[in-house]
């Protein structure tokens, strides 16, 4: 057998990378320079790329959030010591370039919508699924084996024009009347006197759910425990080619073939095109883009009135999502280019400066020390599928978070641990019964349509 390397030499960080492009994320591809990783740390020790064949119990692909919380829950729960195939680095994508707020949701949808589509009961055990969702997050990162710099205090959607405020007063009735849960509404005057100073702000719903963490020490973390509960991370090691013989699954690396009798799929916004047909052309990636800002002077603080470190996300439907980060620096957020190719064209960072500026006007031309962009992965009908597409195969799939995953993605992942290990039977949501519904014929037609969208959303958002 020829010699391979433990650790192949990295290669850099392509930033125009574009899922429904590219064949796969590459090999062995450093990180994003983002904040999280700018501060994180050293990355913590994984297992080296595959180096040969080995027959193994269960494989993860993915080493983010959703495949880390897998391997922990398989380990935890089930007695299964995974093994967890990364193309690059570890958490290489979602979960380093995310904004780092954990919210009490998944998917893209309120609670009215919920009941639209499912209606009452059903959205109300949702509402139960995500309320422990939420507690088991809280039980990892306060725990003794998680380093991730929490902030609690809740989470706030800030309505970007007085048009919005009824809607969120309805939505917070509904919250408080149908489910039990305790959001309230703030006016502008209490806002900026109390909370923070956006001064685009007209007013918030306020949730008493929410919890700001440093988005690489958690996937740090999370990478630390589940090798110290037996799985094995391989870096470097992307998955080439897929065949199943006498219902084992052979994985192809570049460095030896791996063969298991079960696949759990946690590939999220970075999902290749031709890794399985079960999830080809199940998920719309869309860019989102981030920058953080230099410290801010005492006067800056002053001007910007941020009382709280809580999450902020305010009411555009292309929403910018915003924090007070402990170093005193702003971090924001919000959608951005198309298409892989158009990420670095500098229009993105201009429109993102100016809902910045447009916020916080004391930060007008303020020096920023990082930017970056990452695909979060949007389902057709913008909610999660934690799934087994098919019963006679040992295949399964956790993703589609919309941008929601930082919290969830710990239920969804002790949820897929349950599919593995064959003891998911009262799993009865509709996410986890049906799974991530296809494009179908509008498929070719995906980016064509976002761009029609995102002008009538800046419509909806901005003029109308």
């Amino acid at each position: 057998m020829p010699y391979r390397p433990r650790h192949w030499p990295k290669a850099s960080y392509d930033p125009r990378y574009d899922p429904i492009v590219d064949a796969g994320p590459g090999h062995n591809r450093d990180h994003a320079p983002t904040y999280w990783i700018g501060t994180a740390g050293p990355a913590p020790e994984d297992d080296g790329p595959v180096s040969a064949d080995m027959d193994v119990d269960v494989v993860v692909v993915g080493s983010g959030y959703t495949g880390l919380s897998t391997a922990i829950h398989l380990a935890k729960e089930h007695g299964i010591k995974a093994t967890v195939l990364e193309a690059n680095t570890v958490a290489w994508g979602c979960s380093t370039r995310n904004g780092g707020q954990a919210q009490i949701s998944s998917g893209r949808l309120k609670r009215s919508q919920w009941i639209e589509r499912w209606g009452v009961d059903v959205a109300k055990k949702m509402h139960v699924e995500v309320s422990e969702a939420f507690e088991l997050f809280n039980d990892l990162i306060y725990s003794d084996d998680i380093d991730c710099d929490p902030q609690t205090g809740g989470h706030y959607y800030i309505a970007h024009r007085e048009k919005v405020m009824p809607k969120l007063q309805a939505e917070s009735d509904l919250l408080n009347n149908t489910f039990g849960y305790g959001s309230k509404v703030i006016g502008r005057e209490e806002l900026h006197e109390r909370h923070v100073k956006d001064q685009e702000a007209a007013g918030a719903m306020w949730e008493p759910d929410g919890t700001s963490i440093h988005a690489a020490k958690l996937a740090f973390s999370y990478v630390r425990l589940a090798r110290k509960l037996g799985a094995t991370i391989h870096t470097a090691s992307p998955v080439l080619g897929w065949k199943v013989v006498n219902g084992v699954h052979h994985l192809t690396t570049p460095g030896g073939t791996v063969r298991a009798r079960a696949v759990a799929l946690a590939t999220a916004g970075y999902t290749p095109p031709g890794l399985n047909d079960r999830t080809k052309h199940r998920l719309m990636p869309i860019l989102s883009n981030s920058i953080v800002t230099r410290p801010l002077t005492d006067e800056e603080m002053v001007e910007c009135g941020f009382q709280t470190k809580s999450p902020l996300t305010d009411t555009r439907t292309l929403r910018h999502y915003y924090r007070f980060l402990p170093d005193n620096r702003v971090q924001i957020g919000s959608r951005s280019a198309i298409t892989g190719s158009d990420a670095e064209n500098p229009k993105h960072l201009d429109l993102l400066k100016k809902g910045l500026y447009r916020k916080f006007p004391a930060l007008t031309d303020i020096d920023l020390d990082y930017s970056w962009w990452g695909w979060v992965d949007v389902s057709h009908d913008m909610m999660p599928r934690i799934f087994q597409p098919d019963k006679d195969s040992t295949i399964y799939y956790a993703m589609g978070y919309g941008g929601n995953g930082v919290m969830y993605s710990a239920q969804a992942g002790k949820r897929l641990a349950q599919l593995v290990a064959g003891k998911g039977q009262e799993l009865d949501l509709p996410i986890f019964t049906s799974p991530l519904p296809s494009h179908g014929i509008l498929t070719p037609f995906r980016r064509m349509g976002q761009r029609i969208m995102y002008h009538w959303y800046h419509l909806q958002d901005e003029i109308l």
